[in-house]
């Protein structure tokens, strides 16, 4: 029997966490390991995964040279006007989506920032679940509800409680796990109050809510500025493109992150 694709999620239901940034260098790091990896952008009426991958396409062609691509797939919600039968339709579109993608080792779905249908079909999936969280109290406030003078916690918010559910459906359905990560991301590298206060209130809810929290990446402009190009910084030296320190230090950023979210496979080959 053929082994099923690992099912990679970027899920949160804010929009600006950088869910389409750590999906892209999740891709093409895993594309440069050596193994076969499909896309599919649940998020495609706004589309930044998509328009990413356009972009690397365009570059490739520009350069006359081969860049590791992954097996895309844009997916657009269910227009149907009745709410069942469109969360019906969701659910099959993403089955279909998927199923092309079985001779992969890996799926990245990267999801909008907002909850629907479709978006709750393919955190239901997930075998690791990543959730980029910018280093503010803002973005926190869709996973915890805190008391503003203690900053203890109150109760799990909104997104929290989504994935709780899903995690259960996922359980009935075929006795899977979700294995959900809690990314950092954005992070500064100015020691601040209230960056050490989000260290202890993630902390905290880690082991209330059952998830792993993993720092991610810092707040640099190399990962907004290869956007318009579809690079990551995987790919400068490839480019030809001058490294500098800020450019090493994201690099190991992304080594520690894929490390850090134990894939199946990866830790053998790195091993």
């Amino acid at each position: 029997m053929a082994q099923k694709p690992h099912i990679i999620v970027l899920g949160n239901e804010k929009g600006g966490t950088g869910k389409s940034t750590v999906s892209m260098h999740v891709i093409i790091s895993l594309l440069r390991m050596g193994f076969s990896v499909g896309s599919i952008d649940v998020d495609a009426r706004q589309g930044t995964l998509s328009r990413y991958m356009d972009n690397r396409k365009a570059t490739v062609e520009e350069m006359g040279k081969p860049l590791p691509l992954s097996t895309h797939i844009p997916l657009l919600p269910s227009q149907n006007s009745l709410r069942e039968k469109a969360i019906e339709e969701d659910k099959q579109n993403l089955e279909e989506a998927i199923a092309q993608l079985l001779t992969t080792r890996f799926v990245v779905i990267d999801t909008p920032g907002s909850d629907s249908p479709l978006s709750r079909a393919a955190h239901a999936v997930a075998d690791t679940l990543i959730t980029p969280l910018n280093d503010s109290f803002i973005d926190l406030d869709m996973l915890v509800r805190l008391k503003s003078d203690t900053l203890d916690i109150i109760r799990p918010s909104t997104y929290a409680e989504m994935v709780w559910e899903q995690k259960k459906q996922r359980a009935i359905r075929d006795q899977g796990s979700i294995n959900w990560f809690v990314l950092r991301n954005r992070l500064s590298s100015i020691t601040a109050r209230n960056k050490e206060q989000m260290e202890t209130v993630i902390q905290t809810l880690a082991k209330r809510i059952g998830f792993r929290y993993i720092p991610g990446f810092g707040e640099r402009v190399i990962f907004r500025e290869l956007f318009l190009s579809g690079l990551t910084v995987l790919d400068l030296e490839d480019c030809k493109m001058p490294m500098t320190l800020s450019h090493v230090s994201a690099k190991q950023e992304l080594r520690n992150l894929i490390q850090m979210i134990q894939l199946p496979d990866v830790e053998r080959l790195a091993a």
